[in-house]
């Protein structure tokens, strides 16, 4: 499993530095354009809410340059970077073979699977 050191961008800030900033456009305005409060949009911009189908969906309409898996590829590395930082790891469950398979014995008896 590969982890980069380096945090990913979260979608509010590709959004403001890719998007709005080039084309002038204030949070206010964008907000305006989605039929969103400013609150809204500004907690995305300021990483305190994340992307969700449905403002991904209005981004990549608002942008079609972009698609909704864009966004929500962006708000999942941003997740999993931060999971990956407080995450404990489990190891492999027991009686597994080394490809993953149920070996289907414990303590050298048939068992099933589940």
């Amino acid at each position: 499993m590969s982890q980069s050191k380096t945090q990913p961008m979260h979608p509010g800030k590709v959004l403001v530095e890719v998007f709005l900033a080039p084309k002038n456009l204030t949070q206010k305005e964008f907000a305006r354009h989605l039929g969103w409060t400013f609150a809204r949009l500004n907690e995305i911009v300021n990483a305190k809410r994340g992307i969700t189908p449905d403002s991904a969906l209005a981004f990549s309409e608002s942008f079609p340059e972009t698609t909704p898996e864009y966004w929500l590829n962006l708000q999942r590395d941003c997740d999993l970077w931060h999971a990956r930082r407080s995450h404990v790891p489990v190891g492999p469950l027991p009686g597994l073979s080394e490809n993953g398979r149920h070996t289907g014995r414990k303590h050298g008896k048939r068992t099933s699977p589940f």
